[in-house]
């Protein structure tokens, strides 16, 4: 059984997009689903959701958890040194262009984190392999801010979130990101970030923009939070418009 997925939400948490040779999404979406989700689990990690990116066709989305930078570092030694990966990970490399686009990531504050969890879950209640995607339309916004300046997530957590949650449904998660060493340097993380993100599940593309539209039109939002956040951000933020796979916890 899993020792570390049971318990607490993860507190750490990667956010991995993967860009793949062409048309080889649904290839390595049926692998993963296969030989990636109990193997990984069985070694320590909550695997919390697999994606499709509507923007483009050959990007795989996943996000896994950890309870802390200790867990992980056992984990990710189990498995990328355990049998599943050594005799199907050839052929998931074989699908990808690159997997290095991955933010390690915190609940900020502590609580704000995704709430599923395998364990909640057990193998006979698990959809199985190939089963349909749910009918749900999942959003992550990505806001960069300048390396050590808290102000703009603060205006994240303590401006947007309450509006979010008063004009439509409350967010899956608020996470920030992790600044501890990557520990497992076998695979790369993204350095020198200071992001924040927020998830969103709506049933459908259309809510999203509905709710987005109440949002954008609430007098403190419109106002007062979202030029603050302007004026603290590096960049535009980005926003990943996702599809659940079959087997995804977050849906």
């Amino acid at each position: 059984m899993p020792t570390d997925t049971v318990g607490p939400p993860p507190a750490v948490i990667e956010l991995r997009q993967y860009t793949l040779r062409r048309r080889r999404r649904d290839e390595l979406i049926e692998l993963f689903d296969r030989e990636f989700i109990e193997t990984q689990e069985e070694a320590g990690m909550s695997v919390l959701g697999q994606f499709r990116d509507l923007d483009d066709p050959d990007r795989f989305v996943w996000l896994r958890g950890f309870r802390d930078m200790a867990a992980r570092h056992r984990a990710l030694t189990a498995f990328y040194g355990g049998p599943a990966w050594s005799e199907h990970g050839p052929h998931a490399n074989d699908t990808m262009i690159d997997s290095d686009d991955v933010l390690l990531l915190r609940p900020v504050p502590a609580g704000s984190g995704f709430t599923v969890s395998p364990a909640a879950r057990p193998p006979a209640a698990r959809p199985p392999v190939g089963a349909p995607p749910p009918d749900r339309f999942v959003a992550a916004t990505v806001w960069s801010f300048p390396p050590g300046r808290q102000d703009g997530i603060a205006l994240i957590r303590d401006g947007l979130l309450p509006v979010l949650k008063e004009t439509g449904p409350a967010p899956l998660a608020f996470l920030a990101t992790e600044p501890a060493h990557n520990t497992f340097s076998r695979l790369p993380v993204r350095t020198g970030e200071n992001v924040a993100a927020v998830f969103t599940s709506y049933p459908d593309e259309n809510a999203h923009r509905r709710h987005l539209d109440d949002l954008q039109a609430h007098p403190l939002t419109r106002g007062e939070i979202l030029p603050a956040i302007e004026r603290e951000q590096t960049s535009a933020p980005r926003t990943l418009r996702l599809t659940p796979t079959g087997r995804s916890l977050i849906s």
